[in-house]
C-alpha cells in the first residue's frame, strides 16, 4: 500500500504533460470556424510572407511537424482543414520551424542530424527488446539476454534524451518565431493572443509529452522481461 503514492506521483509526472497538451488543443479547437483561414492557408500565408514559397504544406496522419529534409510543413487533418484558433496557431508553430531551417538555426540542424542517426537505432532497440526472450531461450545464457536488454533500453532511451535536449528548438519556434509572425500578420484577433501563447506552449511541449510517455513503454518492457 505504501508504494501507491510514489506510483501515482510518477504517473502524474510522466502522463501529466501529455494530458495537459491534449486538453489545451481540444479546448481551442472549437469553434472550428473562428477564422477565415484554415490552418493550411495560414501556414501558406506566413511562408509566402517570408519568401519561403518552396516550402510545401501538406496534410498528414503522422502528427503536426515540419520536415527539414523534404521542406514540408505537415499538419494533422484537424489543423490542416479547420479554421479554429488551435489550427492557425499550430500552423504558425510549424512555420516557425521552417523559418528556423531557412535561417540556419543551429539547434534545429543538430536535432535533424540526431534524429537521422537515432532512427535506425530506435528500430534496432525495439527489435532487441522483442527478441531478447527468444535469444535467452535459445542460448540459455542470461548474460546474453541482459546485454540485449541493455542495448534495447539505451537505444530507446536515447530518443527520449534527444527530445528533451532539443526542447529549446520548440520554444524558439513558438515564442521567437510563431508569436511575432502572428502579431505582424494582423490575421489573429487581439483577444486571442493570450490563448495563443498557451497553445504555443502546448505545441512546444508535445515532444516532451511524447518522450515521457515513451518512458512507460521502456518500463513496461523491463517488467515483462524480468518475469
Amino acid at each position: 500500500m505504501h508504494l501507491i503514492l510514489p506510483i501515482v506521483i510518477v504517473l502524474i509526472i510522466v502522463l501529466g504533460p501529455g494530458i495537459w497538451v491534449q486538453r489545451v488543443m481540444k479546448r481551442y479547437s472549437e469553434p472550428a470556424d473562428r477564422y477565415d483561414l484554415t490552418g493550411a492557408e495560414m501556414a501558406r500565408r506566413l511562408l509566402d510572407a517570408r519568401e519561403l514559397g518552396d516550402v510545401k504544406v501538406e496534410v498528414t496522419e503522422g502528427g503536426d511537424h515540419y520536415d527539414p529534409v523534404e521542406k514540408v510543413v505537415r499538419l494533422s487533418p484537424g489543423h490542416h482543414a479547420r479554421r479554429s484558433l488551435a489550427a492557425v496557431t499550430v500552423a504558425a508553430h510549424e512555420v516557425g520551424h521552417a523559418v528556423q531551417d531557412a535561417t540556419g538555426f543551429a539547434p534545429l540542424r543538430m536535432r535533424t542530424r540526431l534524429v537521422a542517426w537515432l532512427r535506425p537505432l530506435e528500430k534496432t532497440g525495439a527489435a532487441l527488446l522483442m527478441f531478447t526472450p527468444i535469444i535467452v531461450a535459445i542460448t540459455r545464457m542470461p548474460l546474453a539476454g541482459g546485454l540485449m536488454l541493455l542495448g534495447g533500453l539505451l537505444t530507446l532511451g536515447s530518443a527520449v534524451l534527444v527530445h528533451l535536449l532539443t526542447l529549446p528548438t520548440e520554444f524558439d519556434a513558438s515564442y521567437q518565431r510563431a508569436l511575432p509572425m502572428l502579431e505582424q500578420s494582423g490575421l489573429m484577433y487581439e483577444s486571442d493572443f493570450a490563448h495563443a501563447r498557451k497553445l504555443l506552449r502546448a505545441a512546444a511541449m508535445t515532444y516532451v509529452a511524447a518522450s515521457l510517455t515513451s518512458l512507460l513503454n521502456i518500463a513496461r518492457w523491463w517488467a515483462i522481461l524480468r518475469r
